[in-house]
């Protein structure tokens, strides 16, 4: 199970970093430059990350039973991303502000849609993918109000004034308020609708993917064993924090399925909205993408250990 569980882990790594290679190569060859793939940011931001959190709720079926799973799930993600939340502004408050924004988020923030969600469904089936999707629900309303604001924080370290009604009005959780209404009220949206939609989120992974091999096609990768605060982020990211998490949950009576849904989702890398909002916020892009290329690197080990972990004390 270990062995195989390893495999499972690096196959799905090693899928993303094929479509991150071809980005990479598409850039060096003048095809598709980081200055293209920059004004593509806002067409991922805007467009592509709501249709996929929208067509989530679509994906399932209501019932009472599910809908049970559904809240359960979601207020462990909210449990989840909270902790991870005030972990990483703990660890890394002391780091220059340009630099903080980056581990900060890169900490708290996993790769749930493009890495626990596809790792769930293959190790865990649809069962995983259900609990999962709830988990995306919390990292969708967290990475655009608490995320937003931590990349956000202005320069030199000076206080920025919270404002909800920008933090609130962002695609990703008015995504969730017309998503979540879906899912309860069991609508059925009609196929001329649903398609288009279905169509817009399957360009979720591929463009994210190309978006981040043309930040890495520009990152000096030889800086990246001087700065050993990423290897920091990934010792919390992905070592730390699904520990606690793990170990928190099992305390509350979470075992099975949710355990390991969980954990995979805790364990998961960083997530490339780092680099996303980083380029969107006017941020360091090359150290966002060292950060997730180094922590996506690395979890190719440790994920698989998480998921043993979980199905042997679940």
């Amino acid at each position: 199970m270990f062995l195989q569980n390893v495999i499972t882990a690096s196959e799905q790594v090693a899928i993303l970093y094929i479509l991150v290679a071809v980005g990479a190569i598409a850039d060096k060859t003048g095809i598709y430059t980081e200055k293209v793939a920059k004004s593509c940011t806002d067409l991922l931001f805007y467009i592509i990350t709501p249709a996929v959190i929208i067509e989530s709720f679509l994906s399932l079926e209501y019932n009472p039973a599910t809908a049970k799973g559904l809240f359960i799930a979601m207020a462990c993600g909210f449990v989840l991303h909270t902790v991870s939340a005030l972990i990483s502004s703990l660890v890394f408050n002391r780091c220059p502000c340009e630099q903080s924004c980056i581990y900060k988020y890169s900490c708290a923030y996993g790769n749930c849609g493009y890495m626990a969600l596809p790792l769930a469904g293959a190790v865990l089936g649809d069962e995983g993918v259900f609990y999962c999707s709830a988990v995306i629900i919390s990292f969708q309303v967290f990475s655009f109000t608490h995320g937003i604001y931590v990349i956000t924080k202005g320069k030199g370290g000076e206080k920025v004034k919270f404002d909800l009604k920008k933090l609130i009005i962002n695609p990703g959780v008015l995504s969730v308020i017309v998503g979540l209404p879906i899912f309860l009220l069991s609508v059925k949206l009609p196929m001329i609708i649903s398609s288009p939609l279905h169509y817009i989120a399957s360009l979720n992974t591929p463009v994210a993917m190309l978006i981040f091999g043309t930040y890495i096609a520009n990152t000096d990768f030889k800086s990246i064993f001087k700065n050993w605060r990423i290897f920091a982020v990934a010792l919390v990211k992905l070592i730390v924090l699904p520990l606690f998490l793990m170990a928190a949950f099992r305390l509350v009576g979470i075992r099975g399925t949710l355990l390991v849904a969980l954990s995979i989702s805790a364990g998961a890398p960083t997530a490339n909205n780092t680099v996303m909002f980083a380029a969107k916020y006017d941020r360091n892009t090359g150290l966002a993408s060292q950060t997730v290329a180094v922590v996506s690197f690395i979890s190719i080990i440790t994920l698989p250990v998480m998921i043993a972990l979980a199905q042997s004390v679940g």
